[in-house]
């Protein structure tokens, strides 16, 4: 049984004045146990893993690991270099890690057999199972539903990060039953939950992760009227945390309610002015 189900939080990572803040980290990794979420993404998109030093990213993996006393954690492997890729991958594979979330090389856009090769490659040499992150907004590249079946067939491929915007790729995949489909954009959750879907990776999830648990719950107990109401109950807060680029939205709602410094990393930049009023609205509703 594959444990890629349920409600997981993509971690933003917290700075303060400039450092990696590793004391709030811990302390929003034991907020989200402690929320029932089924499991954690260390170094994903909404970490600005690319904007942390190789040391700065084992240190981060390193304080999630600790914190999270036993719930699963997966890591994000992202970059063009294959040879690089491989040696961060046998790096955290030496840890206590639940698996990798890999989206396809960004930039130099491979042809979907280079695709199949490359995420091939990867699972071949890790012990743990891989989650393919298919965002093609952000790589430039879309995994095409032919190669993610082809690539379903490795023991070591067992999920997908769904952010493709498609829902009959969406569909496709569920219907095969042999990756566990998360949805990875907030706003498709309950669509993708209702057609069957594994579960979710959401970055909204940081701000009212037991709602979040709350709907995967109703769910899966096919108590779809309260499904309902409660994604209708957080469709204004998913709007907001995509509003601007992430995470800048998500960091500004968890510094108004004391996690962290609302602090980014050059080229990210705070939430505006604008945005973060609305959030303190939302916040008071």
């Amino acid at each position: 049984m594959s444990i890629f189900t349920g409600i997981w939080v993509p971690l933003i990572t917290p700075f303060s004045h400039g450092q990696v803040d590793h004391a709030a980290l811990r302390k929003l990794v034991r907020y989200y146990a402690e929320a029932g979420v089924s499991g954690l993404v260390a170094l994903g998109t909404t970490g600005e893993a690319a904007a942390l030093d190789q040391l700065e990213q084992r240190a981060v993996v390193a304080t999630v690991l600790e914190a999270a006393a036993g719930l699963p954690v997966i890591v994000g492997l992202a970059g063009n270099h294959s040879g690089l890729l491989r040696e961060s991958l046998l790096h955290f594979s030496s840890a206590a890690i639940a698996g990798f979330l890999i989206p396809a090389p960004y930039y130099v856009r491979p042809s979907q057999q280079g695709l199949l090769d490359h995420f091939s490659s990867l699972a071949d040499a890790s012990p743990v199972p891989l989650v393919l992150y298919d965002i093609p907004y952000r790589t430039g590249v879309q995994i095409e539903l032919q190669t993610l079946l082809t690539l379903a067939a490795h023991p070591q491929i067992q999920a997908v990060k769904d952010c493709a915007g498609s829902a009959a790729t969406t569909q496709a995949l569920i219907a095969d039953g042999r990756l566990q489909v998360l949805a990875g954009e907030d706003g498709n959750i309950f669509s993708s939950l209702c057609m069957g879907g594994s579960g979710a990776i959401t970055a909204s999830a940081h701000v009212r992760p037991q709602r979040f648990v709350a709907l995967y719950r109703a769910v899966s107990e096919q108590r779809l009227h309260d499904a309902r109401a409660i994604f209708h109950e957080l469709a204004p807060l998913i709007r907001l945390m995509f509003a601007e680029a992430s995470p800048g939205p998500v960091k500004a709602m968890l510094a108004q309610q004391g996690w962290i410094s609302d602090e980014l990393r050059a080229p990210m930049t705070r939430a505006s002015p604008a945005l973060r009023a609305k959030l303190q609205q939302l916040a008071q509703v």
